[in-house]
């Protein structure tokens, strides 16, 4: 009888997958972005990926980043993150301790909110707003909140 295969992937490299299949559901033409939260029983909690509101209809959305708020996208767009969280129809105590695996560093507001539900870990794939000020304030709510955050490396 043969043995079982032992070249499977890991489990930071499927829920990451799971991640980077979420944010092909996002219509942002720029920036697209995939979240899934896996608790400690390496189990999926939810999903999530950047968008509208289900109430705005994405047809007629501006997607653009223009300056004046009522047609810029970031006014607009609930991000990955949050949707993963708010999509979750558990309890929020289900949360403690979870790994939420996202597609990009979570700004400032996700980091708050990903502290608020008790996610004990963020695990990023890419991590280009690293410099910014948005990156250093996300960084140390995490860090002052004793978030756990590593990047790991995926092929997508």
């Amino acid at each position: 009888m043969p043995g079982k295969r032992d070249d499977v992937i890991s489990w930071d490299e499927f829920f990451m997958r799971v991640a980077i299949a979420a944010k092909l559901r996002s219509k942002d033409p720029n920036t697209q972005v995939g979240a899934c939260i896996a608790d400690t029983h390496h189990r999926i909690l939810s999903v999530g990926y950047n968008g509208t509101p289900a109430g705005l209809d994405d047809d007629e959305f501006p997607w653009e980043s223009t300056g004046d708020p009522l047609t810029d996208k970031h006014n607009y767009v609930i991000h990955a993150e949050a949707n993963a969280i708010l999509n979750y129809r558990g309890s929020l105590k289900d949360m403690a301790g979870a790994t939420v695996y996202v597609t990009l560093f979570p700004c400032h507001e996700c980091a708050k909110t990903l502290v608020q539900a008790g996610v004990g870990e963020v695990v990023y794939l890419d991590d280009k707003y690293h410099d910014t000020e948005d990156g250093v304030v996300s960084r140390s709510i995490l860090d002052r909140c004793a978030i756990s955050y590593r990047q790991v490396v995926v092929a997508e």
